[in-house]
């Protein structure tokens, strides 16, 4: 019987689980692919939240969340007759099989610059039109820039020397000076968009990840304006209606307390 259910820790369990909450539960009967694919982005980035707080066992959780969208949608797939859990283990199993020949082959590769460009050549070989195919439009911006980069600087499209990477900044920078005093709104959010683009590169020259640093900027960002708002409420003071001088000796206060 449903009801007298118990958690195990088996994979089949799991999916069996799924099996009859789709035929069982009214809510869990009624989605669909589109009904829940948002939901699936926001697990997935709930996870990631943990990752970056390093709360393992709040990751735990997260994990399992996004496993059960991976099961919920393949038991979908499967009442179609599209494909089934099997299905999608099998087709990850033979990715990564077919795109690590120097392990599970006779190619050698001695670091990982080498089994990045193999990787983008075995992609290219499996009937992808360009290097960026795959790249998903949805991806947050900076995320998407940074992916670019990299598969493009794999194939060999990238500066030799960040000399290179700074003038060309310095040259975005400039042009966006230029065009925010006589530019249309068009050209400036393109002089914009290209300056954020050159900042991603120079990001990734050294390995820095753009979206965690602006993610790690936003938490810090998040933390010391909330001590503002902490230290004017002690105070019985408004923030609407305090000077910005006021508020940015407490914002330094923040900023001392951080790095103390």
């Amino acid at each position: 019987m449903a009801e007298d259910r118990k958690p195990t820790k088996n994979f089949n369990d799991l999916v069996e689980i799924v099996q009859i909450l789709r035929k069982e539960c009214p809510w869990d009967r009624k989605q669909t692919h589109e009904s829940i694919k948002d939901n699936l982005i926001e697990e997935a980035y709930e996870a990631v939240e943990a990752i970056d707080t390093k709360d393992f066992g709040e990751l735990q959780k997260e994990l399992g969340d996004v496993l059960l969208h991976v099961v919920f949608h393949s038991r979908m797939g499967e009442e179609k007759d599209n494909f089934s859990i099997n299905d999608v283990i099998f087709s990850i199993q033979q990715k990564l099989i077919r795109r690590h020949p120097h392990v599970f082959g006779d190619e050698n590769a001695n670091d990982e610059e080498q089994v990045a460009k193999n990787w983008e050549s075995i992609k290219m070989e499996e009937g992808k039109k360009s290097v960026l195919e795959g790249i998903p439009t949805p991806l947050p911006a900076l995320i998407r820039a940074q992916r670019m980069q990299e598969k493009a600087a794999n194939v060999g499209f990238d500066w030799p020397e960040f000399s290179q990477v700074w003038e060309k900044l310095e040259e975005e920078l400039d042009e966006f000076k230029e065009v925010l005093e006589s530019g249309t709104e068009k050209e400036k959010q393109d002089e914009f968009g290209d300056l954020l683009f050159s900042l991603v590169n120079a990001g990734r020259f050294f390995n820095l990840n753009a979206e965690d640093s602006l993610r790690a900027t936003n938490r810090k960002f998040i933390q010391r304006f909330q001590y503002i708002e902490e230290r004017l409420k002690e105070e019985d003071k408004d923030i609407s209606d305090v000077s910005l001088k006021e508020m940015d000796k407490h914002w330094n206060n923040a900023k001392e307390q951080a790095e103390s």
